[in-house]
């Protein structure tokens, strides 16, 4: 039976690639407002996904425009909530209005980091997903507080790698301010994304081969390389017989 792996992207942030990365993947995650994007843009984003059979997701941030979802706050439990449950919401109900359904949710930036070692935070927005639609699966890091929270509220979790950043030891990704933060190659993306879907290991920023299992590989659509890249990974993967499909 040939292997399957999702190959999902961060859409509707204002990049002019959208259209030119659509056709190579199998999920997109939809700016919800906060970080980029507005309703109309939005929209555009789920047309396009139904125009290439990709499944659509919600890409919920902190209230960051400014600093494109990347800087960390600190809020109570309650606001937290109410702001990721509006972002879900606000793609849901377009989703719903163009006859499409909402499959996953997936944190942004400074959010989805903060979800991965914070247990609180993955929690909240663990249960947000589950009172609007407990079909709706979580991407989030492998092995992280994220995937804890997910499997502790019974909703579904896609474990997520990272075609075009690195990790540290303690299989987190290198944070964005270090020189080696950023994969800038896609021949070394693809060796990534071979090895973490063949031997469930990434190599380390220090050489080091962490244990990572993966269903879905993320590629930035804010990236400078982000078309090569996927272009690149989608041919490596057929090449390999590895068939991309949105996560079931």
């Amino acid at each position: 039976m040939a292997m399957r792996i999702d190959l999902n992207c961060d859409m509707g942030e204002g990049f002019q690639t959208d259209e030119l990365i659509m056709p190579f993947i199998s999920s997109a995650s939809i700016a919800c407002g906060y970080h980029a994007g507005d309703n109309e843009t939005i929209k555009e984003t789920i047309q396009l996904a139904q125009q290439y059979g990709v499944a659509i997701g919600a890409h919920p941030s902190y209230s960051d425009r400014a600093g494109f979802g990347r800087k960390a706050m600190d809020m109570n439990i309650n606001e937290l909530h109410k702001i990721i449950v509006e972002q879900i919401n606000r793609v849901k109900t377009i989703a719903d209005s163009l006859g499409q359904q909402l499959k996953h949710v997936k944190p942004h930036g400074a959010l989805y980091n903060a979800s991965a070692s914070n247990y609180s935070i993955a929690s909240i927005i663990a249960a947000a997903i589950k009172s609007i639609d407990p079909s709706i699966k979580l991407f989030g890091m492998p092995n992280t507080a994220s995937e804890r929270a997910a499997n502790n509220e019974g909703i579904a979790f896609c474990r997520e790698v990272f075609c075009d950043r690195s990790y540290t030891d303690e299989g987190m990704l290198t944070p964005r301010a270090a020189s080696n933060a950023l994969i800038n190659g896609s021949d070394q993306a693809l060796l990534q994304v071979l090895q973490v879907i063949k031997e469930n290991t990434v190599t380390s920023t220090s050489g080091k081969k962490i244990s990572m299992e993966v269903d879905t590989l993320c590629i930035h659509g804010d990236g400078l390389h982000a078309v090569e890249f996927v272009k690149t990974i989608s041919a490596g993967l057929e090449k390999e017989n590895i068939i991309i499909a949105a996560c079931t």
